[in-house]
C-alpha cells in the first residue's frame, strides 16, 4: 500500500511540472531522421576534407626532415584510400554518398599534390585494383599498402586503377620519409600531442590554424617533441623523481613513519613535469625550422598562439606545462627571423641545437597508414 501511495505522489509531481507554452511546430519522425543523415555526410565530408589538408602537410613535413628521423622512416605514396570497411560502421551506409566508396575496390579520397600519386597522375576517386600485379584488397587495405610499402622501398610500383569505367595504369615511385603517423581527431578541443609512436591533430586546433602553413608550425612542434626526445627525457625525469621520493619514504619508515608513498608520488610527477616549459619551447624552435625546411612560408604563424589565447584565457597568465601565449609568439617571431635571416645568406635551415636522444625507434615499423 505504501508503494502505490509513493506511485501516485510521484505521478502527481510530475503532472504538476512546467512545461513549455509556446506552440512549437511539430517534427515528423522521417524528417528528423532525413536531416540527421543530411548532418552525418556533411560531417563526414568535413572531417575527410580536413583530413586532406593534414595529409599534404603531414607529407611534407615528413619527407623534407626525414634525416631528423633516423631509422625510423618508411616509403610514402602521398595517396589516402579508403573502403566501407575502413569507416565507423554507423557511417558505412552512406559512405558512397558523402565519399563515393563502394564495397568492390579501394578508393583514393585524399592526394597529396605534389606526392608521388599526385605526380604521376592518380586523381581522387580513383579505385585501386593492383600494385605490381598484386591484388589490393578490400579490408585491411592501409595495413596491405603499408606492408607492401616496407617490402618494396624506394622501387617504381605499377599502380592498375578503374576510373570512369575503364582500367589504367601508371607507375608510381614512392619517396621515404618519417615514420611517425600523423592522425586527425575529432575533438572541439584546440590541442595537438604526440606519444612518439604517433602525432594526433585535433579538429579544435584546425580552428586556429587559417593557412596551410600554420598547420605545418603545428605539426613540425608535434614531430620537434619526437625528435629531439622529450617524451623518453620526461620518462627519465619521472622514474627518477620516484627513486628519490621512494628514499625519503623509505627514511621515514625506518624512523616508523609510514607516508603511504606521498614523497614518491609527488616527485614522481613532479619530474614528470621538470623542463616541460623548456621542452615546449624547443618543440616550437625546431617545428617552426621542419615547416620551413618543408618549404612553407612561416611570416606570420606566430599569430596561432594570439588565437590560442582567445579560445584559453588562462594561457595569457600561467604557465604550467606549457609556456605562456605571449612568451610563445614573442619567441616564434624570433625564430622565423633567425629563420628569414638564414634564408637571404643562403645558409643550411639547419636549428641551432647540440646532439640529442630521439625517441623515435631505430626500426622500420609498419603504420596503418599510406600517406
Amino acid at each position: 500500500m505504501r508503494w502505490r501511495w509513493w506511485g501516485i505522489l510521484v505521478v502527481w509531481l510530475c503532472a504538476a511540472c512546467a512545461g513549455p507554452d509556446a506552440h512549437v511546430p511539430s517534427l515528423t519522425p522521417s524528417d528528423i531522421a532525413d536531416e540527421k543523415r543530411r548532418q552525418e555526410i556533411a560531417q563526414l565530408r568535413d572531417y575527410y576534407a580536413e583530413l586532406n589538408k593534414l595529409n599534404t602537410v603531414a607529407y611534407r613535413i615528413t619527407t623534407a626532415n626525414r634525416e631528423f628521423c633516423k631509422y625510423w622512416v618508411i616509403p610514402q605514396l602521398g595517396m589516402f584510400a579508403a573502403t566501407p570497411a575502413s569507416l565507423p560502421s554507423k557511417y558505412r551506409k552512406f559512405s558512397r554518398e558523402a565519399l563515393g566508396l563502394r564495397w568492390v575496390r579501394p578508393t583514393v579520397i585524399s592526394i597529396v599534390p605534389d606526392g608521388p600519386a599526385g605526380k604521376a597522375g592518380i586523381i581522387d576517386k580513383d579505385e585501386l585494383i593492383s600494385f605490381n600485379g598484386k591484388p589490393v584488397p578490400v579490408t585491411a587495405t592501409l595495413r596491405w599498402i603499408n606492408n607492401f610499402l616496407e617490402d618494396n622501398g624506394e622501387r617504381p610500383i605499377t599502380v592498375v586503377l578503374r576510373r570512369d569505367d575503364e582500367d589504367k595504369t601508371f607507375t608510381v615511385t614512392p619517396v621515404t620519409g618519417c615514420g611517425i603517423p600523423v592522425q586527425l581527431e575529432t575533438n572541439p578541443d584546440p590541442n595537438a600531442f604526440t606519444d612518439y609512436t604517433k602525432i594526433v591533430i585535433q579538429t579544435g586546433i584546425l580552428r586556429l590554424t587559417r593557412t596551410e602553413s600554420d598547420l605545418a608550425v603545428i605539426v613540425g612542434h608535434e614531430l620537434g617533441h619526437s625528435t629531439m626526445g622529450h617524451y623518453g627525457k620526461k620518462r627519465i625525469n619521472s622514474l627518477l623523481g620516484a627513486v628519490g621520493g621512494g628514499v625519503i619514504d623509505g627514511g621515514f619508515l625506518l624512523g616508523g613513519i609510514s607516508t603511504g608513498g606521498a614523497f614518491s608520488n609527488y616527485l614522481q610527477t613532479a619530474g614528470l613535469n621538470a623542463f616541460s616549459v623548456g621542452f615546449e619551447l624547443e618543440a616550437d624552435y625546431v617545428g617552426a625550422y621542419y615547416a620551413a625546411r618543408a618549404g612553407y612560408d612561416i611570416s606570420g604563424a606566430e599569430e596561432v598562439w594570439q588565437r590560442l589565447s582567445l579560445e584559453n584565457p588562462s594561457s595569457i597568465r600561467k604557465a604550467t606545462t606549457h609556456p605562456t601565449t605571449p612568451v610563445r609568439y614573442l619567441q616564434m617571431r624570433k625564430v622565423i627571423a633567425e629563420i628569414a635571416e638564414k634564408k637571404r645568406n643562403n645558409l643550411p635551415l639547419m636549428p641551432e641545437i647540440k646532439a640529442a636522444k630521439s625517441d623515435l625507434p631505430e626500426t622500420v615499423l609498419s603504420r596503418e597508414r599510406n600517406y
